[in-house]
């Protein structure tokens, strides 16, 4: 099967997403200049330089409340921080909770029960117990083609990692399972890791 995107694919659901897979998940912790704070995961995202690290995620849908993006975008735009939050397995149910499209001041960690802890280097929520976090300084965002799709770039900032998931001076995954989004409502968990020598090693 071929297709071109601006024809369509003819298919029950699009392909795309399910495609590009697996990504890992950024659990963002924002607040708003009105001292709201928000919870929320999005999938299209990954770290993209070392030095000085840097990472970046992408919205590509709006809410009626936030104009022509959502909550997540509008807060960095408004104070310049964001807290990515890596996703566990045994955070799958809560995560999901957190991906509806709730009111502004809606706060997502506690609609999800979740335990709030104060980031150390920005004005920003984190989700304590995250296997780790990264607190990010906003550097641009970026405009693409097509209706609210927004491209955030952030500097890393300031690092959390869990005790528990620091084995042998190394942060291990195995440790605490990576849950990944695939396509449509499909999910996937790392639970097996394997090592390649790279030819110049």
């Amino acid at each position: 099967m071929f297709y071109r995107p601006e024809n369509g694919h003819g298919l029950p659901h699009n392909p795309f997403n399910a495609i590009v897979t697996p990504r890992p998940i950024a659990w963002i912790g924002t607040r708003g200049s009105d001292g709201r704070d928000n919870l929320a995961p999005y999938s299209f995202f990954n770290a993209v330089a070392y030095e000085p690290p840097q990472v970046m995620f992408a919205s590509t849908s709006a809410k009626e409340d936030r104009g022509d993006t959502k909550d997540s975008v509008a807060n960095i735009r408004d104070t310049g921080v964001f807290a990515i939050n890596v996703v566990e397995y045994a955070a799958r149910d809560v995560m999901n909770t957190t991906s509806g499209s709730w009111d502004r001041d809606v706060d997502e960690f506690a609609l999800a029960g979740l335990e709030k802890a104060a980031c150390s280097t920005i004005d920003c929520p984190r989700v304590s117990g995250a296997p780790a976090t990264l607190e990010c300084k906003l550097t641009q965002i970026v405009t693409l083609p097509g209706a609210a799709n927004f491209v955030v770039f952030g500097e890393v900032i300031g690092v959390h990692m869990r005790d528990d998931c620091i084995v042998d001076g190394r942060f291990d995954v195995t440790r605490y399972q990576p849950l990944a989004r695939m396509g449509y409502r499909d999910y996937a968990v790392v639970r097996e890791v394997f090592s390649l020598n790279r030819p110049d090693d």
